[in-house]
Order: structure tokens, then C-alpha cells, then sequence
């Protein structure tokens, strides 16, 4: 019996799925999904101890195609997006033991600067989560934050070492995103492309337009990249050329205008990286600049409260309404936020209410002159709609400084690769990967969304990108 067991195996396993899917069916609908994760669950261990390369493509493939339990109506209270983040877990999980065991990391990279900045940030979301207003919330936003550096940060130098891992790895993402274009695009038609349809015309995929755009906008750089780089192979040519030009209707047709504002300024940075202007160069621009805003900030929001501009009538009023901060509802909302994420801030200077609190704690902070047409005490639209305010109101002054600090120290590194990479290469792939970075950092003075696998998984991989080029690629002396 035990022989014959042993013969067939596959095929009782096989039945036995069945027959107990069956039952589940007839008698216990409520557990009809989690059951048929069950070969999921299996198939994807299976891969992660086998193939855990391929399981990494595959991740980056089904993120921008993932989604959550929310929009499959399954749950209300716990949220998670499917199949993107049981994968990241599996991987995190993955790598721990085989760290524990084996020791698997290399000390550079666990030295590296920017790695410290992260861990730094980490062990600061700890604390906070301690001092928290809701523990269980903060507990469960570290716990994915986990996972997502995990799974698109440590584990990605194995990686990006073969730069055609890389390559690999983003037409990956490129390609799922893609689909969601195509798919977004026919919908829209629908609707004639009106600009109010795009702001759920990409669900279930993404829950807000401005997202989707922060993703394409990310990857618009690489795509073009590709078209000009010796070492590919015509084949990667000529399907990056098709994602090219997707991604970039993609982004037009989101109507999100923070991706808009986010590329226009990439497109400065690039023109001081192929003047050769160093970074500590722009950073007293800035510095400068932010002196000289601070001090006529009076005729400067004169100036923009005379626009009266809506987003609306298409693309031409989209771009005029961007400074409009006296009648467009998306504007004087996100005005909104930040004034309550700085009165958050002003009642809990040093810990903050806890990260991932802040869309419950808002409301009271509102002030009725300042509510919009869309404002909400539910926390339902959306969190403090920026990575910096957002770390201030609930991590305290120190989060949002380590997170200035991931700013600056990724720019300037972002400088530093590009003037002295050796081959041609991967100079131009490391000035398209910081310009995709830097897309979503400037983004992220509009919009927060690293709470989500959709934007931490390129916005990760990106950064750890570049702390493999710095540690692993040729380079040549500057001087």
C-alpha cells in the first residue's frame, strides 16, 4: 500500500485538493479563498527555495497587476494586496533563515550609508511604534514596511550584481505595468479620456490615479535607457521602445499632475548632470532659493492664489491648475493635510502619534476654513500626502529628518555614481534609475505611498540599484 501510495502520489494530492474544494464550496463558503491559496502557498515555497530568482521576476511582473482584499471585497479590516505581498513575506522569511543560518549578506552592503539610513529609520519606526497612539496599527505598518525592505532592497544586490538581472528585473515591472496601461487605456476610451474618469478609471489595479502616474513615471527613464544602450540585445530595443511610448501615454492619460511636475524637474536634473554640475553646487542653489522663497513668501502666494484654474476641460487646464491653490479642491486638500500634519506635529514633537496613525488621528486638526469639497473625518481619502509631513506628524521631528537625510544622500550619491561609472553602460543606466528615484522623491512632497507594495517595490529596488553600482561596478577616479 505504501509502495503504491508513493506511485501515485501527485494524483491523490491531486483529488484530494478537489474533493476538499468541493466540500468548501457546499459547506464552508467563507473559506473558499484562503483554501485556494493553499497550491499557491505551495507553489510559490516551492520556488523560493528552488528558484528564488525567478520568484523575484515574478514578484516584480504581478505588483503592478496585484490586488488588494479590499477591492475583491473579502475583508475590510486587514488589507493586503494579492499576489504581490504573501510573495514579499515569503521572500523576507526566506532570507532571515537563511541569514541566521548562513550569514548570507555581505558587510559592505550592510555598512553602506544609505543601508544605514534605512536601518536608522527602521529602528526609529520601532520606537515609535512603542510611544504610539494605536499600537496594533503602527506594529502592522512596521511589519510591512518589513517586508517590503526586505524583499525589494536586501535581497536585490544578489541580484543586480549581472547587470542583466537588472534589466531583467525592471522590463519585469515594466511589462506588468504595461498591461495595466492597456487595460486602463480601453476603459478610459469609455469615458472619452475625461479627466474625472481617471481618478478611478484605474481600479482594481491601483486605488488612486496619482499613484499610477508615480509608477509610470518612475520607469519612463529606464524605458528610454534601454533604447540607447550598446550591451542589448535588439529584441529588449525594440520591445522597450513600445513600453516607452505606452508608459508615456499612460501618463498622460492619468491626469496626474504631481508625475508631471516630478519629471519636469528630472528633466533639470538631467540637464545638470550632462553639464557636469556637482551636487554640493545645487545644494546651495537650494538652499539659496528655499532663503529667498522663505522671504517673499508673501507676493509668492499672492501671485498663486490669483490662478484660478481648475483641473478640468483637459490636459491645458491640468498643467495651468497645478499652482492653483485658491479654487481647486485636490490642492487646498493636500494644503489641508499638511497644516494638520504640522498641528499633529506641534502636539507631539519628538515621537509622533505613531507611524501609520495619521489618517485616524487627522480629523480633530481640521479647521472648517480650511476643509475642501473633499474633505473627510473617516480617514478614507488617502493619508498626509507627502513622505516628509507624514513621518513628521507621526514619527516626530526625527522621522521626518532621516527621511530628508535618505533625500539628500541618495541625490548625492545619485551625482557621484553618474560622474564616475566606468563603462557607458552602466553610466546610463544609473542616470536613469536616479532620475526615476528622484521622480518619486520630488513626487513625495505631494503624495505618500510607500505604504503600498505598488510604489516600495521600485522605489527600494531603485535604491538598492544604486548602492550596488557604488559597491560592486567598475569605477573610474574623480578628481
Amino acid at each position: 500500500m505504501v509502495k503504491y501510495i508513493r506511485a501515485y502520489i501527485f494524483e491523490i494530492l491531486i483529488f484530494a485538493y478537489i474533493f476538499g474544494n468541493a466540500y468548501v464550496l457546499v459547506n464552508q463558503k467563507d473559506y473558499f479563498y484562503p483554501y485556494n491559496m493553499i497550491p499557491v502557498g505551495v507553489i510559490m515555497g516551492y520556488i523560493a527555495l528552488f528558484h528564488l530568482q525567478r520568484l523575484v521576476f515574478f514578484l516584480a511582473l504581478v505588483t503592478p497587476l496585484a490586488i488588494s482584499l479590499k477591492e475583491l471585497h473579502i475583508t475590510e479590516s486587514l488589507d493586503m494586496s494579492l499576489p504581490s505581498e504573501p510573495i514579499m513575506i515569503v521572500i523576507m522569511l526566506l532570507y532571515i533563515f537563511n541569514e541566521m543560518s548562513s550569514g548570507i549578506t555581505d558587510k559592505k552592503f550592510i555598512r553602506h550609508p544609505l543601508t544605514t539610513i534605512i536601518i536608522i529609520q527602521l529602528l526609529w519606526m520601532l520606537v515609535t511604534s512603542f510611544t504610539s497612539s494605536d499600537i496594533v496599527v503602527s506594529i502592522k505598518f512596521l511589519i510591512s514596511r518589513l517586508w517590503f525592505v526586505f524583499s525589494c532592497y536586501v535581497i536585490m544586490p544578489f541580484l543586480f550584481k549581472d547587470r542583466e538581472n537588472l534589466i531583467r528585473f525592471i522590463l519585469c515591472y515594466a511589462t506588468g505595468l504595461f498591461i495595466v496601461i492597456g487595460i486602463t487605456t480601453v476603459k478610459h476610451a469609455a469615458f472619452n479620456f475625461n479627466d474625472k474618469a481617471a481618478d478611478w478609471i484605474v481600479s482594481p489595479f491601483y486605488n488612486d490615479h496619482t499613484a499610477y502616474g508615480a509608477a509610470i513615471a518612475m520607469f519612463l527613464p529606464v524605458t528610454f535607457v534601454f533604447l540607447i544602450m550598446k550591451k542589448v540585445s535588439p529584441a529588449i530595443r525594440i520591445y522597450s521602445l513600445i513600453l516607452f511610448f505606452a508608459l508615456a501615454l499612460g501618463l498622460v492619460l492619468s491626469f496626474a499632475r504631481a508625475s508631471w511636475l516630478s519629471l519636469v524637474v528630472c528633466m533639470g536634473i538631467l540637464v545638470t548632470l550632462l553639464l557636469g554640475i556637482r551636487f554640493r553646487v545645487l545644494l546651495l542653489t537650494f538652499l539659496v532659493s528655499g532663503i529667498l522663497f522663505y522671504a517673499f513668501q508673501t507676493e509668492i502666494l499672492i501671485a498663486l492664489g490669483r490662478n484660478n484654474t481648475d483641473a478640468e476641460g483637459g490636459f491645458a487646464n491640468n498643467v495651468e491648475s497645478v499652482t492653483n491653490i485658491s479654487t481647486d479642491a485636490s490642492n487646498l486638500e493636500r494644503l489641508n493635510r499638511w497644516s494638520c500634519a504640522m498641528r499633529m506635529f506641534e502636539d507631539k514633537p519628538v515621537f509622533g502619534w505613531g507611524p501609520g496613525t495619521y489618517m485616524f488621528k487627522y480629523a480633530p486638526y481640521q479647521l472648517s476654513r480650511e476643509k475642501t469639497i473633499i474633505s473627510t473625518n473617516f480617514g478614507t481619502n488617502g493619508n498626509a500626502h507627502s513622505e516628509y509631513l507624514g513621518p513628521l506628524a507621526e514619527q516626530g521631528l526625527p522621522g521626518m529628518l532621516i527621511m530628508l537625510f535618505l533625500l539628500l544622500y541618495t541625490t548625492s550619491l545619485g551625482y557621484r555614481l553618474t560622474y564616475s561609472m566606468k563603462e557607458r553602460d552602466d553610466k546610463l543606466l544609473v542616470i536613469a534609475i536616479f532620475l526615476g528615484l528622484m521622480s518619486y522623491l520630488i513626487h513625495g512632497f505631494l503624495n505618500n505611498f510607500l505604504d503600498t507594495d505598488k510604489l516600495s517595490l521600485p522605489f527600494w529596488a531603485f535604491l538598492a540599484a544604486l548602492v550596488t553600482f557604488d559597491l560592486y561596478y567598475p569605477k573610474k577616479e574623480l578628481r
